[in-house]
C-alpha cells in the first residue's frame, strides 16, 4: 500500500444555474434506505408491539441527515472519497473498511426479500419455480442496468427517481386504503412519546432498526461517489464511473484537491454547500421520513390489528393479502409492487455502492492496481457482487436474519467513521469550510449513538 500523495491545489468551480446540478444524490440515498429498516425491520416491531416507538426511526433519519452533511462536506471540498482521508490518518482503515463494507453488504438480504415479492407479484407464494431462480432474476435485472448503461450513475439515478415516485404513490394509495383517523393518532402519540420503548422489546433488535432506519452503516458513504458523478463541486475534477464496454474510459486522479479559502472560492463554496443540504433535507430527510411514516401506519393498520408478525418479506405478501380483504386485487397488488421497487432499488444501490467502494480503496492506495482503470475495476467488482449473490441466494437464508446481521456491521461501521469524519473534516479542510458547532454537536451525538450500539451488541454476545 502506498503512501498518498499530498492534496493537490485547485480553484473550486462554480456552481451553474438551476437545481438539477444537485438534485439526484439523495434520492438514490432514499432508495436506499426505504428497502430495510422501513419495509422490514420497523414494520415487524409495529406488528408485534404497535406504534408506540414511532419517534425511534424518525431520530434515526435525523442523525443521518447530519452524517450524511459531514460525509458530503469533505468530498465537495477535496473530490476525494471519505475513505481516502482515513487512509491519509492512518493505512489500517484501508483494511478496516474493506473488510466491514464486505461484511455488511456480501449477503444478498434485499434481492432475496425482493426475488420473493417478485415470485409472490408475478406467480403467487405457492406458484412455480424455487426462490433463489425469482432472487436470480431481480440480479439479471441489475446486471443489465449496469452493463448496458454508458454512463453508469445517470441510469441509476434515473431509475431510483422512478422507483421513489411508484413508491410514495403506492403508499399513499395504500395507505389510504387501509387506515382510519384513530391508526394516525396512535402513530402520532408514538412520535411524541420521545424516548419510550416497550418494555418487551429484544434491546438488540430495537438498536438493530433504529441503526437502519435510514441508509446506515457504509451505505450512508455511497453519497461520497454519487456527488462525484454528479460533478459537484470539488468532485467535478474527479473523473466519472464509464461502462468501458460502452464508452471510452475517463482518467480519474488517484487522489483530491484543496482550495485556498479567497473570498471567491469561499462564495462558490456557500453556493455549493447550501444547495446541498437543501437536496438531502428534501429527498434524504423528508422523504424518508415520509415513506417510513407510511409504513409505520400500514403495519399499524393491517398486522397489529390482526396480532399478525411475520417474518422477513412475507411482511410484504401478508400486508399484501390483507390489502386485498380491504380493498380487492388492487390493494393486493400495489403492495406488492411497492415492495420489489423497494427492494429491488435497495440491491441495486448495494451493488452499485459496492463496486465504487472497493474500486475506490483499491485503485487509490495499491499502486498495481493504477495498472487499470477505475472503470475496470468498477465493472469487475459489481460482476463479482453479482456472481456470488446468486451463488448466496440457493442457500435460501431467512431475510430477517440477514438484516440483522447487516445492522450489526452497519452499527460497527457507524461508530468509526462518525468521528473519523470529523477528525478529517476538521484536519484536512480549510478554515470557512469545516464544520460549525451545530455540525460538530449533532455528529458527536450519532457517533454516541453508533457506539452505544455496538458496546451494547458486544455485551450481549458476552453475556450469551
Amino acid at each position: 500500500m502506498q503512501k498518498l500523495a499530498p492534496l493537490k491545489p485547485a480553484d473550486l468551480p462554480a456552481k451553474g444555474p438551476g437545481i438539477g446540478k444537485v438534485i439526484g444524490p439523495g434520492a438514490i440515498l432514499v432508495g436506499l434506505s426505504i428497502g430495510s429498516g422501513e419495509l422490514v425491520l420497523w414494520p415487524t416491531i409495529v406488528a408485534e408491539y404497535g406504534p408506540t416507538m414511532a419517534w425511534a426511526p424518525l431520530l434515526g433519519v435525523f442523525l443521518q441527515y447530519w452524517v450524511n452533511q459531514e460525509l458530503g462536506r469533505y468530498v465537495l471540498a477535496t473530490g476525494e472519497s471519505v475513505y481516502t482521508g482515513f487512509a491519509r490518518l492512518s493505512g489500517f482503515f484501508v483494511y478496516f473498511f474493506l473488510f466491514i463494507s464486505t461484511a455488511q453488504h456480501l449477503a444478498p438480504a434485499w434481492a432475496v426479500a425482493s426475488g420473493g415479492a417478485l415470485k409472490a407479484l408475478v406467480v403467487g407464494t405457492e406458484g412455480p419455480g424455487e426462490t433463489y431462480v425469482w432472487v436470480w432474476l431481480t440480479f439479471l435485472g441489475i446486471a443489465a442496468t449496469l452493463f448496458l448503461a454508458k454512463y453508469i450513475y445517470s441510469v441509476v439515478e434515473a431509475i431510483m427517481l422512478v422507483l421513489c415516485v411508484i413508491i410514495v404513490v403506492g403508499l399513499l394509495a395504500s395507505v389510504a386504503v387501509c387506515s382510519d383517523a384513530e391508526t394516525w393518532k396512535d402513530v402520532g402519540r408514538g412520535v411524541l412519546d420521545f424516548g419510550y420503548t416497550d418494555p418487551r422489546i429484544n434491546r438488540y433488535q430495537f438498536f438493530a432498526a433504529l441503526v437502519f432506519a435510514g441508509v446506515g452503516g457504509t451505505g450512508n458513504i455511497f453519497l461520497n461517489y454519487y456527488l462525484r458523478d454528479k460533478n459537484m463541486a470539488m468532485g467535478a475534477r474527479i473523473g466519472r464511473i464509464v461502462n468501458p464496454i460502452r464508452g471510452e474510459v475517463e482518467s480519474v486522479p488517484s487522489v483530491g484537491f484543496i482550495f485556498k479559502p479567497t473570498g471567491e472560492n469561499l462564495e462558490r463554496w456557500r453556493v455549493w454547500f447550501l444547495d446541498f443540504r437543501l437536496e438531502q433535507a428534501v429527498t434524504f430527510w423528508f422523504i424518508t421520513s415520509l415513506t417510513i411514516m407510511l409504513f409505520f401506519v400500514a403495519a399499524a393498520a393491517t398486522l397489529y390489528p390482526a396480532g399478525l408478525v411475520p417474518r422477513g418479506f412475507e411482511i410484504a405478501v401478508t400486508q399484501s393479502e390483507i390489502l386485498q380483504a380491504v380493498a380487492g386485487p388492487a390493494g393486493y397488488y400495489v403492495f406488492l409492487i411497492v415492495s420489489f421497487a423497494v427492494l429491488f432499488s435497495t440491491q441495486l444501490a448495494i451493488i452499485d455502492g459496492m463496486a465504487r467502494t472497493i474500486s475506490d480503496m483499491i485503485y487509490v492506495n495499491f499502486p498495481r492496481a493504477q495498472e487499470r482503470s477505475l472503470s475496470f475495476w468498477y465493472m469487475f467488482f459489481a460482476g463479482a457482487w453479482i456472481v456470488i449473490g446468486c451463488a448466496l441466494a440457493v442457500l435460501e437464508i431467512p431475510p430477517l436474519m440477514l438484516f440483522v446481521a447487516n445492522a450489526c456491521f452497519a452499527g460497527l461501521a457507524m461508530a468509526v467513521y462518525c468521528p473519523l469524519t470529523l477528525v478529517i473534516n476538521h484536519r484536512f479542510l480549510p478554515e470557512g469550510v469545516r464544520p460549525g458547532l451545530i455540525s460538530t454537536l449533532f455528529l458527536t451525538v450519532a457517533s454516541l449513538v453508533y457506539i452505544s450500539f455496538v458496546v451494547y451488541a458486544i455485551g450481549t454476545v458476552i453475556r450469551g
